[in-house]
């Protein structure tokens, strides 16, 4: 019989580090799933609730996503989810379209076909969930298709800057969807991201992007300059 001490050894200890890491990530998916919208506040109180830990690791948790202008710390017990004025996201955009497009290109030479199945399983659950409104569950496929094209990529420091931007995207979707649903005719972009992988097809899967951001943005630009226009919406970054 093993002794009582080592009934245990298959886990390890998890520090106050490795604690608020995990707090971290769980906040950054729900900021790139769009879980949480711009303007949302949030209390540390009720966030180590519902994640059942203690206060700290989600301080500092918060006191990073702040430092990445993804939440605001306006006061001591104030934060917020940052949104993005329209003139941000136009900008942020331009850069997406290069940063984006370089991944779609190299994930069109080093695709395999486990990503592949990847992308159409997120695709056909973005279909389903904007077929029957749901809007979190839209999201939360919509950035597992984009981040499993730009994970295929195999460029990890690509996909940093990526994900820095998407963490200020992300909200922008929950808060404005429906209007960030595509309403463009013909089918779906991602299907034409999808056909380019396969094709092995850099310049057309990079187009096939580009067409995505900007087809499928159109919309949110557009809800973007009405909100700022009637209710003089503005986003400090």
């Amino acid at each position: 019989m093993p002794e009582a001490a080592n009934v245990l050894d298959f886990v390890a200890p998890v520090g106050r580090e490795n604690l608020a890491g995990r707090v971290y990530d769980e906040l950054r998916s729900a900021l790139f799933e769009g879980r949480m919208r711009p303007g949302q506040r949030l209390k540390i109180r009720d966030l180590a609730a519902a994640m059942q830990v203690s206060e700290t690791p989600v301080r500092e948790a918060v006191v990073q996503l702040a430092r990445e202008r993804a939440l605001r710390l306006e006061a001591a017990r104030s934060i917020t989810v940052a949104g993005l004025s329209l003139e941000q996201y136009l900008e942020l955009r331009t850069i997406r379209l290069e940063l984006e497009g370089l991944a779609a290109e190299a994930a069109a030479l080093r695709i395999t076909p486990s990503d592949l199945d990847a992308l159409e399983r997120a695709n056909t659950a973005l279909a389903a969930a904007e077929e029957a409104g749901e809007a979190t569950a839209a999201n939360r496929a919509n950035w597992a298709f984009h981040h499993t094209l730009y994970a295929a990529a195999a460029m990890p420091e690509l996909l940093a800057l990526i994900e820095s931007i998407w963490l200020r995207n992300g909200p922008m979707h929950a808060f404005l969807y429906p209007d960030a649903r595509p309403s463009y005719p013909g089918r779906h972009r991602h299907l034409d991201i999808i056909d380019g992988l396969r094709a092995r097809d850099p310049k057309a899967t990079r187009a096939a992007l580009r067409a995505d951001l900007m087809e499928g943005g159109a919309n949110l630009v557009a809800l973007l300059g009405r909100m700022e226009r009637d209710t003089a919406w503005t986003t400090p970054g």
